[in-house]
């Protein structure tokens, strides 16, 4: 028997999320079975404990969209027991039962071996936002982004994906410009390594012009919505932005002017469904390019008890950088 995070929903449709103890006879099917170290807490993990958002099929159900453990048993050659591995996406803690539960059961595909030089517990301060952060900056450099060529703006910069980045782009060396609704988190930006604060109001107000002055030579976005639209008008010639969540809404009220006049990237950054080989490339990435000891800065510890509330602030935009879940305190 195992202690697991069980949300469970009622004949009303109400839900409800408790720690109980399942046996290994619940767990899904899958090739691999990991004694979980660590997971995280993400937007999507807030809304699998909580009312689901269209994202849980099945009652009960185990959120948990990333974790990092050992393998326990596995009938796939590429893994055996005493590996350690990390996994993010796939849509596991959300259609797949996920890392909330100090076993977890999933296909082999969807593994990726830890990086050396990274424990279990650093894997999962990086998580999945961090995972997606890196991708987004392999992306704008992809695209032809190098240090020295302006600020890189970084929007909800105090959230996961933000804080990654913004602590990424400071070591690779680029000027960080971070944006953030909560005016008591500059020192914590600065200590990233963001060069300057934008006030979310700065940005979050759409303007007639569909240019404005060139400021930013990259962007990595994590809000969407009319903020987007308004940091088109103000990127670079040639410049890219790489488009990461919607926060700020789903909605894009923007023109193309960017895009035919300036020669304005939008990049789309997807997590769940990424290749093998850029999942390595990225996972690499991060153990060279993310200053540990930054990384540490950012991460404020949590137990399976704590997720229910957890999960209930980050919807509400409460929870700042990365929470690490230690599933066996």
């Amino acid at each position: 028997m195992f202690n697991a995070l069980i949300v469970e929903k009622d004949a009303e449709g109400k839900t409800s999320a408790s720690v109980q103890q399942i046996g290994l006879d619940r767990l899904p099917e899958g090739e691999v079975t990991v004694a979980v170290d660590y997971s995280t807490v993400n937007y999507k993990d807030g809304l699998c404990i909580g009312p689901g958002g269209g994202l849980v099929r099945n009652y009960p159900h185990v959120p948990g969209i990333d974790f990092a453990g050992t393998v326990e048993a596995s009938s796939d050659p590429r893994y055996k027991a005493g590996d350690k591995v990390v996994l993010t996406g796939w849509r596991v803690g959300e259609a797949h039962w996920g890392g909330y539960a100090q076993k977890a059961r999933v296909r082999a595909d969807w593994l990726v071996p830890l990086p050396a030089g990274l424990t279990t517990r650093q894997a999962m301060a990086v998580g999945t936002a961090g995972f997606t952060a890196m991708l987004a900056v392999m992306a704008l450099e992809d695209h032809g982004l190098k240090p020295g060529q302006g600020p890189v703006l970084v929007t909800g910069a105090a959230g996961g994906v933000g804080s990654v980045a913004t602590a990424i782009l400071a070591h690779l060396g680029y000027e960080v410009a971070a944006v953030t609704g909560r005016p008591e988190t500059a020192d914590y930006l600065t200590s990233l390594g963001a060069t300057r604060i934008v006030a979310r109001e700065e940005l979050s107000e759409t303007v007639k012009r569909p240019l404005e002055a060139e400021v930013w030579a990259g962007c990595v976005d994590a809000v969407g919505g009319a903020m987007l639209a308004r940091v088109f008008g103000q990127m670079k010639y040639g410049a890219s932005v790489a488009a990461v969540g919607l926060a700020g809404g789903a909605g894009l009220p923007a023109t193309v002017i960017p895009f035919i006049l300036r020669g304005v990237n939008l990049l789309g950054i997807d997590s769940v469904m990424r290749p093998y080989d850029d999942r390595l490339r990225a996972w690499n990435r991060i153990a060279k390019d993310l200053p540990m000891a930054k990384l540490e800065a950012m991460v404020t510890p949590a137990v399976l008890t704590d997720l229910p509330k957890l999960g209930a602030d980050i919807l509400q935009g409460h929870v700042k950088g990365r929470v690490v879940v230690d599933v066996n305190a």
